[in-house]
């Protein structure tokens, strides 16, 4: 067995650094939160090829002694705490003293420190772990700190980065989300000598989001402010109807520190469940402020998963916040006219301003009537579990004598057993089939559902569910033989995007050009959609590129692999080529059934969902006890 020894600090803060530092937004994430730590109003932040040759940041912070500096780069030294108890009074971003050690140990670490009331600062540097020289520098008061080459000490981490544009897009997004925690700071960030992002300091949330996200989107949101029993929540939620395909646009921050909480998102996601489709995810930048001996922050080396005491107590009081701010919106209140009547259902609320986070500085948002979907409709026919005709036997009584067509239509199969790739037109009627003989249009039931009786029975269509799959087999045949038809827009629409999304979107341009939507780049972050696939309205253009986007994300759409990449495209292209008329003839009924026939899997939407159920005659005479 070999000898049991105990590692150098070296190697010690080189696994640390495994934990800590796993890409060059970690690195930027934690010299930031030391420069919040050190109440600096001012922060610049500068990279190059996306972190692995430079990261500076700089700061007007309190600054450090020379053997303050000295200590700061050994493990587990830190100003935030000295014993356990403390973690229950914690009110700064760092508290484990890993962080700087750990990045001096696998990059050239330079750092320059002054406090105000010192003459000259001091210089430390230190290459690969090893300390090369300390001195006297001239400094403004405050940090500078600079990583160069970094992960040149341990190289098998340095190939698991990924493309500068995405490391640099996550440097951007790490940025910003502090620049959102702290609106009464200024940051800067610089790519490559460009200046990409300058904020100074914001009065006030709206206006810190606005300089990051666009005044666009500040448009669509709407000021929060609730508090009770020692827990506040504050900042903005999107307007019912405002919501993206993924939770990137969900921010979270508790006690000023980003985090991700299943507790939080859950609970936001609740609170919009009347007004938001399944799939859809909300947009909010969210500040739950508690006490910290409430909150456990030491759950994950980086620190961004949280624990509560008391976790259902924290999700009612966030729903209950959210609800209450929607109610609000979406309420219109009497107001009095000059004749003493009653008021325009166009009235704000009294009490409805937008909250303080928004400030009166904020623009004047139109508030207009909102109202939850319908109750689901109660268990009965439309609950009824998918039976096949086939599958069932006759019934005493039950005639299952063929149709005058010589067939019996069973939905098992298409129809008179005709090819899946299109349907047939024998019967004359467009789109229709033969097979259909015998079969009756009865009419719509809530305006998504098609009823038809049947010589074996009655068949309930969920029209929606049968265009999705049509479409999505019409789709998918597109994609593999590459002739999309598109269609050029007189106007160019504009878009704008966070940093990893305009990332990403570059990476996959020819994709989606290879799809029929067309997308130009325009400025940092500003796009132009200038060709749309013919299936596609160039009104939900802006949104299906951002679900696109979305989808490149989570990973779910991968180019590399052609044939699924295509299927998961024409899955999201389906929900969004589907226009159903509010009227429904025989006609265009029979169409869309034998339309639906045609496909190579006609039992369920792309989604998974049954595109119909049968009731077989046997069954209706069951349920009515004949």
């Amino acid at each position: 067995m070999p000898a049991i020894r105990i590692l150098t600090d070296r190697v010690a803060n080189q696994i640390a650094a495994g934990e800590v530092i796993e890409r060059p937004a970690a690195v930027v994430k934690e010299l930031v939160e030391n420069s919040l730590d050190a109440g600096a109003t001012r922060i610049e932040v500068e990279f190059r090829h996306g972190g692995r040759s430079l990261i500076r940041v700089e700061d007007n912070g309190s600054g450090m002694t020379r053997d303050d500096a000295l200590l700061s780069l050994e493990r587990h030294a830190t100003s935030k705490l000295v014993e356990t108890a403390d973690l229950d009074r914690l009110h700064t971003f760092g508290f484990r003293g890993e962080a700087v050690p750990s990045i001096a140990s696998v990059s050239h670490f330079e750092l320059q420190t002054r406090p105000a009331a010192a003459v000259t600062g001091t210089e430390v540097v230190i290459n690969g772990g090893k300390l090369i020289h300390v001195r006297e520098c001239g400094i403004a008061p405050g940090t500078r700190i600079t990583v160069s080459h970094l992960f040149n000490s341990v190289p098998a981490r340095r190939k698991f980065l990924k493309t500068d544009a995405t490391e640099s897009a996550h440097i951007i997004q790490t940025v910003r989300l502090y620049a959102l925690a702290c609106p009464q700071t200024a940051f800067t960030l610089v790519e490559d000598g460009r200046v990409l992002f300058q904020s100074p300091v914001c009065a006030t949330l709206l206006e810190r989001v606005g300089e990051i996200f666009g005044r666009q989107m500040t448009a669509d949101l709407l000021g929060v402010q609730l508090e009770e029993q020692g827990l506040t929540l504050s900042g903005l939620i999107g307007k019912p109807g405002i919501n993206r395909s993924t939770r990137h646009e969900l921010l979270m921050f508790v006690n000023r520190r980003p985090v991700d909480s299943r507790t939080l998102n859950y609970a936001l996601i609740e609170s919009y469940a009347t007004s938001l489709a399944k799939g859809r995810y909300p947009v909010a930048v969210l500040f739950l402020d508690l006490d910290p001996a409430f909150v456990d922050v030491n759950v994950h080396p980086a620190k961004r998963e949280v624990r509560f005491r008391s976790e259902g107590a924290v999700r009612g009081f966030v729903i209950r916040a959210v609800l209450q701010r929607l109610r609000e919106f979406g309420q219109p209140l009497p107001i009095s006219n000059s004749e003493g009547g009653t008021a325009s259902p166009f009235a704000a609320a009294p009490g409805a301003t937008v909250a303080a986070a928004t400030s009166a500085r904020a623009p004047t948002m139109a508030r207009t009537e909102f109202a939850p979907y319908p109750p689901s409709p109660p268990p009965g026919v439309m609950a009824q579990p998918f039976r096949s005709f086939a599958a069932m036997p006759p019934r005493s009584g039950e005639s299952m004598a063929p149709t005058p067509g010589g067939t019996r239509p069973s939905l098992q199969s298409p129809p008179n057993g005709q090819s899946p790739t299109r349907a047939s037109t024998s019967s004359g009627v467009p789109g229709s089939s033969s097979a259909l003989t015998g079969w009756r249009f009865l009419g719509t039931a809530h305006g998504d559902y098609a009823l038809f009786e049947a010589p074996a029975g009655i068949v309930v269509l969920d029209r929606r569910a049968a265009h999705e799959r049509v479409w999505f087999e019409r789709l998918q045949a597109e994609f593999a033989r590459g002739d999309v038809a598109s269609q050029r827009l007189l106007f160019a629409l504009p878009v704008e995007l966070d940093a990893i999304a305009s990332a990403l979107l570059l990476d996959h341009v020819k994709f989606l050009h290879h799809h029929g939507l067309e997308v130009a780049e325009f400025g940092r972050n500003f796009f132009r959609i200038e060709a749309v696939p013919a299936w596609l309205d160039p009104a939900d253009a802006e949104l299906f590129l951002r679900d696109v986007i979305g989808l490149l994300r989570e990973g779910r759409l991968d180019p590399k692999n052609a044939g699924l990449a295509d299927e998961e495209l024409a899955r999201l292209a389906a929900q969004k080529a589907v226009r159903l008329p509010a009227a429904l003839g025989e006609r265009e009924a029979l169409a869309s059934l034998s339309q639906l026939f045609a496909c190579a899997q006609p039992h369920a939407s792309p989604a998974g969902r049954p595109t119909h159920f049968e009731m077989s005659r046997g069954e209706l005479s069951r349920r009515f006890q004949r």
